[in-house]
């Protein structure tokens, strides 16, 4: 299986910033699109941001220009940079990852991989 590990969330006040990270690791041979999605108290959960293998990435409306995604393919690890960062935008962030793995017995299989969530909160 493939398990992926976020970090970096906290408690910051209005206008401030933080950066998440998320590292995939197991019997991984691509990792394709890398997610960040956003779930605030009582709502669904939202797609944020997402990065290509080859380094394009998409923003939600209400993160475009304060939110950079950015990634490292030989590290499997996605960065989330977050600025200005507003009331709006507290919840739990979780990373979702898609990509090819391998097996034990060398087989290829699809996965699509969460993590754990870590928790943003933005003080007014």
């Amino acid at each position: 299986q493939v398990q992926l590990v976020e970090s970096g969330g906290g408690l910051v006040q209005a206008g401030g910033s933080l950066r998440l990270s998320c590292s995939a690791s197991g019997r991984i041979v691509s990792v394709n699109a890398m997610n960040w999605y956003r779930q605030a108290p009582s709502k669904a959960r939202d797609l944020v941001a997402t990065i290509t293998s080859g380094g394009v990435s998409t923003y939600a409306e209400s993160v475009a220009g304060r939110f950079t995604l950015s990634r490292d393919n030989a590290k499997n690890t996605v960065y989330l940079q977050m600025n200005n960062l507003q009331p709006d935008d507290t919840g739990i962030y979780y990373c979702n990852a898609k990509g090819i793995r391998r097996s034990l017995t060398d087989r290829r299989f699809e996965f699509d991989s969460w993590g754990q969530g870590t928790q943003v909160t933005v003080s007014s």
